[in-house]
């Protein structure tokens, strides 16, 4: 892998992730952009105990644009697009319009590639390991930023899921705070710690799925699995066999297999509901260790943490979506429609051959 850093017309970070280590990224942004102004604020919610980000500017990013407009494809001619270059691997750059920004944090985009109409699953096991050295590149970049407490790579996929750029392409939020979600995880490992006399919760949970009938698929490094409890209609959780805080804990044999297990069950989504259904819209989310201090959580460490990473879809069934209403909503209780049983042998039957 070749890293080349550069800036953008107003000021933001932009860099390339090429697999020949010969490519020369010397391209610069013609466009006459003014330094981008952002008015991110993160409020605590003294009821709830958790953060929200205020980002008024954000009303005003690009919704929907033609393709032929579209800023994450390569800069052609006189058509200049958020990548100056007219072709590239892997592209990470500064959200032009970021929920967080400055002591808030940080936002940036990944460009998974330049074709325009692919999509994750479309990419070879080339391109895919390409992408996961520059998560775990950008996890430890971020990791280092005095404001940021916790690193959050993910993919939104579709207009279910509230896309508003067509091109494959994911986010990184760098968030100054544990996130509620993975502070609600980090409670449950202290707990049993101190039940157990020092059982790792993510190793009892993973032995448990490894002997169940939620197993989805298996390699020799990774495990994807139904959890027993999955909140969405097509859930599946996809971990290291050897417990890892983050991406950076990975080495290489799991590295290498993961290209090869993650398009396998990226494509298996594409195909839950059939040939002839609009590809899977869904959201994949990589879990992994804060790096703040832990003192909120007595007797945990970062290496209690396991990374993982869960992807699901809204879609319940065919032509269907699943609504966060009532309970879900005010209550944070999700109902789910599909038993996680039925899910895992749903996504067993579709094996791509």
């Amino acid at each position: 892998m070749k890293k080349t850093s550069t800036r953008l017309a107003d000021g933001r970070e932009l860099i390339y992730y090429d697999l020949r280590d010969d490519s020369v990224r010397d391209a610069v942004d013609r466009r006459p952009l003014e330094p981008t102004v952002t008015t991110s604020e993160v409020r605590r919610d003294p009821l709830l105990g958790d953060s929200v980000a205020i980002a008024s500017h954000r009303q005003g990013r690009t919704y929907h644009p033609p393709a032929d407009e579209c800023p994450l494809c390569p800069s052609q001619g006189e058509r200049l697009s958020e990548i100056p270059d007219s072709s590239y691997d892997v592209v990470v750059f500064e959200n032009r319009f970021p929920s967080l920004a400055g002591d808030s944090g940080r936002c940036e985009v990944v460009c998974f590639t330049s074709d325009h109409n692919a999509s994750f699953a479309d990419l070879t096991e080339e391109q895919a390991r390409l992408v996961l050295d520059a998560w775990t590149d950008r996890t430890s970049e971020l990791s280092h930023l005095p404001s940021v407490e916790q690193v959050f790579c993910f993919e939104n996929r579709g207009a279910e899921i509230g896309v508003t750029l067509g091109h494959p392409h994911g986010q990184i939020y760098a968030y100054p705070f544990t996130t509620p979600r993975t502070a609600l995880m980090l409670r449950q490992v202290a707990a049993h710690k101190d039940a157990t006399g020092g059982e790792n919760l993510f190793d009892a949970v993973l032995e448990r799925e490894l002997a169940d009938e939620r197993v989805v698929l298996e390699g020799e490094h990774w495990v994807a699995f139904v959890p027993y409890a999955a909140h969405w209609p097509y859930e599946v959780h996809l971990y290291p066999k050897r417990r890892v805080p983050d991406l950076l804990g990975l080495d290489e044999d799991a590295r290498t297999e993961f290209p090869k297990v993650y398009l396998e069950l990226l494509r298996r989504f594409d195909r839950i509901f059939g040939e002839s259904e609009p590809p899977t819209p869904y959201i994949a989310a990589w879990h992994q260790a804060p790096f703040g201090q832990l003192d909120d959580f007595e007797g945990v460490n970062r290496d209690d943490f396991a990374l993982h990473l869960e992807l699901f879809t809204i879609r319940r069934t065919s032509g269907k979506l699943k609504f966060l209403a009532g309970s879900e909503s005010g209550m944070s209780v999700f109902i789910n429609d599909v038993p996680p049983e039925r899910a895992a042998e749903r996504l067993r039957e579709v094996a791509s051959s």
